[in-house]
C-alpha cells in the first residue's frame, strides 16, 4: 500500500471542513450533472450559493423573460421565479417529468408546500397562485403552451395563444397537468422559491438487521430476472451463470439452483486467476423480448486468439508500456477487460422462459488491455431511465495509480463509462470515431461539453469502484462504493461529468503518491465531489490492518420497515455493515452508522457463528444483490443470505408488519415509480495465500 505524507493539523482541518461542506450537496441538475458553487451571485435569478446555472445561463433566462413582454407585475414576478427554477440545485427533480416539451418545473399544488420546513406555516397552493396571477395575462412565447403528451388536461389550443385561459379549460386542468406534490408525500415540487426540504427522516432507526441463509454457493454477481418474476441470475468468478428460483419470505425454503446445469458457461473464454474472472453481468431491459444479455470478464491474450484489444497504457495517456515490468507488479496488457454480448437460446421470442443460453458471443462490445493485475472493477449495469450500459473501471492498478490515469481524461481507467449498445456502428465508424469496440456513444455523454474527455466517459477520478447500484425508487440516485488506498473507503453519488478526486484525494483526505511517472494533478485544477459516506480503516470490526468496501443498495423492501430507504454497504471482511440515512429526503446529505446483525434462529440453512463475537460467519462479503421484490441479499464466501423480518432475530421495529406492504414506496417521488426503457464459485484454494491475495489485489 502507498505511504501517506504528514500534513499539518491546520491543512487537514481545512480539508475536512471542505469535505463536510460538500457532504450537503449532490442533488442533480436537469442535465444529470451535479450543481456547482457560484463564485458570485447570479444577477437575474435569486441564487447565490449552489446552482445549476452559470452567469451565461442566467443572462439567457433574463433575455427569455424580457422577450415575453409581461405587463402585469404580479404575473411577471411569478413567471420569473418559474423560469429561474432551472437554476435550482434540485432542478433534476423539479423537472422530473420525462418530456422534451417540459419547460416549467412541477408546481406545488398542495395546501402545504412540500419544499418548506415542517415548522413553517402552510403556504398558499402555488399552482393555484400561478393561475390566479396569470390567467388573463398575455405572455409572448408562453412556456405554459408546451404540451405534456399523455397528461390529463392538455392545452386546448396552443396556436397563437398567450393567456392561460386560452390554453387551458380550467384551473383544475392546468394544475392536474402541471402540478405535483402534496403535503403527505416526499416529492420535490416548486413553490416559487429556491428549494429547501423538510427535515423528515426515513423511519424509526433500526435496532439491528436480521438475515437468513438460503444458499451455500459462493457467487460474485446477482441480477434479478427482467421479467419481474421470483427468479434471479447468479454468477461465479470462473465464468458460469445460473438461473435460480428464490423462495418466498418466511417459507423456510432455500435457493433453487442446479449447480450442474448453468444457464450459460463461458469458462473457456474467461481468464480466472485470483484477481481475474467474470466480474459483472447485465440483462437488457427488454431481455424477456430480445434475449440479450452481457458479461464483463477478463481474458488472457497469450492463450486466447480472440483476446486482443488496445493497451490502456499508451502514448495518448503519457504511459509507456515498455516500462511496465513484472518487477513493479505489471503485466502490460497481457490481460484484457472485456464486455461481450450473448443471447438466450438464440431466439428473439419466448426468452423469458429460457433456461439456458449459447456460450458463443454475439458480438464483442468492448476490449481494453490492462497495465497492471488489479483495480479493473468490471461491473456493468443498465441505466433504468436511459437504457444505456454503464461500465465501472478501476485505475488499472499499481501503488497509488502511478500514471495518474484516474484523472487523465484521455484514459478510460479510473472511470465510469456509458455506452449505447442498441445502436451498433459500422466497422468504418468504429475506426473513425476511435472506439474501443462495437457500441455507439450517447449524444449526451459529457464529452459534448468537455472536449478533453474521451467520448465513453461518464465520470472520472475513481480508484476501484466495487459495486454500484441505481436506487429503484429514485433512478437518478446512482451510487458507487470506491475502494481506498490505505486509509479511507468511500461511497459516492455519481453524476454526469463528476470528478471523484482520486488520486488527488483519497476520500476526503489529500493524497500524495510515492511515485508519479505519469505526472500529478493539482488540487486547484479540479472540482472534486467528495464522498457522501464512508469509513476509515480503523473502524473495521475485525481489527485487520486493511479494509475494502463493498457497495450495496438503497433498501426498498418493506420486510424491514426500519431499514427502508437506507443505503446498505459493508466491509469485505464481513464483520461490519453500515446503514446510511439521508436527511432531509432527496437532499444528498447522508449520515451512516454501523448496524448490528445476526442470523435468524429458524434460518433455512444453518448459520455458522463466529466464536467470541456472536456474528454470522460470513467470511467475506463480495457483493450485495436485489430481487424483483426489492429484498436485499448478501453474496458472501460462506453462502447467500437474505434480509428478513427483524423480529425473527428479536430486533424491534415499531413499524414492522409482516402481513402488509404499502401500495407504493412512501419515499419515492411519483415520477420515479415509472422507469423508461430506452428503453463465484470463487475458486478458493485451501491456501490462505490465495484468499488473502484476492482481497488485497481485487478489492484494495
Amino acid at each position: 500500500m502507498g505511504s501517506r505524507n504528514n500534513f499539518t493539523t491546520v491543512i487537514l482541518l481545512l480539508m475536512l471542513l471542505q469535505f463536510l461542506d460538500s457532504y450537503f450537496s449532490l442533488p442533480l441538475c436537469t442535465d444529470s450533472r451535479a450543481p456547482f458553487a457560484l463564485k458570485s451571485p447570479l444577477q437575474f435569478c435569486p441564487y447565490n450559493a449552489t446552482s445549476c446555472c452559470s452567469s451565461d445561463d442566467d443572462l439567457s433566462l433574463q433575455k427569455q423573460f424580457e422577450s415575453m413582454n409581461v405587463s402585469d407585475p404580479g404575473c411577471g414576478s411569478i413567471l420569473k421565479s418559474i423560469l429561474c427554477a432551472r437554476c435550482d440545485q434540485f432542478s433534476g427533480e423539479l423537472y422530473r417529468v420525462v418530456s422534451v416539451h417540459r419547460e416549467i418545473p412541477v408546481l406545488c399544488n398542495s395546501t402545504v408546500s412540500s419544499n418548506s420546513p415542517q415548522s413553517e406555516q402552510p403556504q398558499t397552493d402555488f399552482c393555484s397562485k400561478v393561475w390566479s396571477a396569470c390567467e388573463n395575462v398575455s405572455i409572448v412565447n408562453s412556456p405554459f403552451a408546451a404540451t405534456l403528451q399523455g397528461r390529463v388536461g392538455e392545452p386546448v389550443n396552443s396556436s397563437n395563444s398567450t393567456k392561460l385561459t386560452d390554453l387551458w379549460k380550467s384551473q383544475t386542468d392546468f394544475c392536474e397537468a402541471l402540478g405535483g406534490g402534496s403535503s403527505d408525500d416526499e416529492s420535490v415540487c416548486f413553490d416559487g422559491a429556491p428549494t429547501t426540504l423538510t427535515d423528515g427522516t426515513t423511519s424509526s432507526p433500526p435496532s439491528g438487521m436480521c438475515i437468513e441463509k438460503i444458499g451455500n454457493g459462493t457467487y460474485l454477481n446477482m441480477a434479478a430476472h427482467p421479467d419481474g418474476s421470483n427468479r434471479a441470475f447468479f454468477a461465479n468468478q470462473q465464468g458460469k451463470i445460473w438461473l435460480a428460483t428464490i423462495p418466498e419470505q418466511g417459507s423456510g425454503g432455500t435457493l433453487d439452483i442446479d449447480e450442474t446445469n448453468p444457464f450459460v458457461d463461458i469458462t473457456d473464454e474467461v481468464y480466472f486467476d485470483v484477481v481475474f474472472g467474470l466480474m459483472g453481468i447485465a440483462f437488457h431491459p427488454r431481455f424477456a423480448e430480445n434475449g440479450r444479455f452481457f458479461a464483463s470478464f477478463n481474458c488472457d491474450k497469450s492463450s486466447s486468439p480472440n483476446c486482443a484489444g488496445r493497451c490502456a497504457c499508451n502514448s495518448d495517456v503519457n504511459c509507456d508500456p515498455s516500462k511496465l515490468t513484472p518487477d513493479n507488479g505489471a503485466q502490460p496488457c497481457q490481460y484484457q477487460s472485456v464486455v461481450a454480448e450473448f443471447t438466450a437460446n438464440g431466439s428473439s421470442s419466448g426468452t423469458s422462459s429460457a433456461t439456458n443460453a449459447s456460450p458463443s458471443e454475439v458480438r464483442r462490445i468492448f476490449t481494453m488491455g490492462l497495465p497492471f493485475t488489479s483495480h479493473h472493477g468490471g461491473q456493468i449495469l443498465f441505466g433504468p431511465q436511459d437504457g444505456y450500459l454503464y461500465l465501472m473501471m478501476g485505475d488499472g492498478g499499481g501503488d497509488g495509480d502511478p500514471y495518474n490515469l484516474a484523472q487523465n481524461k484521455k484514459s478510460l481507467l479510473g472511470k465510469i463509462m456509458r455506452f449505447d449498445v442498441d445502436t451498433m456502428p459500422s466497422a468504418n465508424d468504429v475506426d473513425k470515431l476511435d472506439l474501443w469496440g462495437n457500441y455507439s456513444i450517447p449524444k449526451d455523454n459529457p464529452y459534448a461539453v468537455d472536449k478533453d474527455l474521451q467520448k465513453e466517459i461518464w465520470a472520472i477520478g475513481l480508484r476501484n469502484p466495487w459495486r454500484c447500484s441505481f436506487d429503484s425508487a429514485r433512478p437518478s440516485y446512482f451510487i458507487c462504493a470506491d475502494v481506498g488506498q490505505d486509509q479511507y473507503e468511500e461511497v459516492d453519488l455519481i453524476t454526469k461529468d463528476g470528478n471523484y478526486g482520486w488520486r488527488t484525494y483519497e476520500g476526503p483526505y489529500p493524497y500524495v503518491p510515492t511515485q508519479s511517472p505519469g505526472g500529478n494533478t493539482s488540487v486547484a485544477s479540479i472540482n472534486p465531489i467528495f464522498p457522501v459516506m464512508g469509513y476509515n480503516h480503523s473502524e473495521v470490526n475485525s481489527g485487520e490492518g486493511s479494509a475494502s468496501i463493498t457497495g450495496g443498495y438503497f433498501y426498498r423492501s418493506m420486510i424491514d420497515p426500519c431499514l427502508h430507504g437506507r443505503y446498505l454497504f459493508a466491509d469485505l471482511y464481513g464483520s461490519s455493515i453500515w446503514a446510511g440515512t439521508e436527511s432531509p429526503i432527496n437532499s444528498g446529505k447522508f449520515t451512516s452508522a454501523k448496524i448490528p446483525f445476526k442470523c435468524a434462529s429458524d434460518s433455512p440453512l444453518r448459520c455458522t457463528i463466529v466464536p467470541g463475537i456472536d456474528l454470522p460467519s460470513l467470511s467475506f462479503i463480495f457483493s450485495f444483490g436485489e430481487d424483483n421484490k426489492k429484498d436485499v441479499y448478501l453474496l458472501t464466501n460462506s453462502g447467500v443470505y437474505r434480509i428478513v423480518h427483524p423480529s425473527r432475530c428479536n430486533y424491534t421495529c415499531a413499524k414492522e408488519n409482516a402481513s402488509t406492504t404499502p401500495s407504493r414506496d412512501p419515499f419515492s417521488p411519483p415520477s420515479s415509480r415509472a422507469s423508461s426503457l430506452r428503453g463465484s464459485y470463487l475458486l478458493l484454494n485451501s491456501s490462505f495465500f490465495i484468499l488473502t491475495s484476492y482481497f488485497v489485489f481485487v478489492f484494495s
